[in-house]
């Protein structure tokens, strides 16, 4: 999912977005056994929600400050994201993230997961920075694709296939 952003108006400084929304898509991958998911967040909410909540310096364009950024990004997902697949709470490996123009992509995967009948999601991205804050969700398992949005206080969703 591509962002696009706004030309700055004369009541809005530059850089910054009118819109709060992350991407989280969590897929099936049958061949390896495994949920993969991805969590897409603007850099600039990403950043200031990571120094604000770890009173830490945030660069996540920085290549030198990489692994620092890897240990703050792995710690607010996993106290934002849960996942539990037929019942099961499920603990998702940190794989890593990369900057894709203003959103910053992290990388999770669960090995051992061979089918999905029903995923419970519990997000709460950057509810403690925007009470404006649009979670949206993919979930594709065995060729079907199911969607939806969480707006801000909400944070529960069962996906049923």
């Amino acid at each position: 999912m591509a962002f696009i952003l706004p030309a700055p108006s004369g009541n809005m400084p530059a850089g910054r977005h009118p819109l709060h929304v992350s991407t989280t898509e969590v897929s099936l991958n049958s061949r390896e056994k495994s949920l993969e998911i991805l969590v897409r967040v603007f850099t600039d909410d990403f950043e200031n929600i990571l120094a604000r909540k770890y009173s830490r310096k945030t660069d996540l364009s920085s290549a030198a400050m990489h692994r620092q950024m890897d240990e703050l990004i792995k710690r607010y997902v996993d106290e934002n994201l849960r996942l539990s697949a037929d019942g099961k709470p499920l603990r998702l490996n940190y794989i890593g993230f990369e900057t894709d123009h203003e959103a910053v992509i992290a990388y999770f995967e669960v090995p051992g997961i061979t089918a999905l009948k029903k995923l419970e999601t519990r997000n709460s991205i950057l509810y403690d920075l925007f009470d404006d804050q649009l979670n949206i969700i993919h979930v594709l398992a065995g060729g079907t694709r199911k969607s939806a949005k969480l707006l801000f206080p909400d944070k529960q969703l069962v996906t049923v296939f």
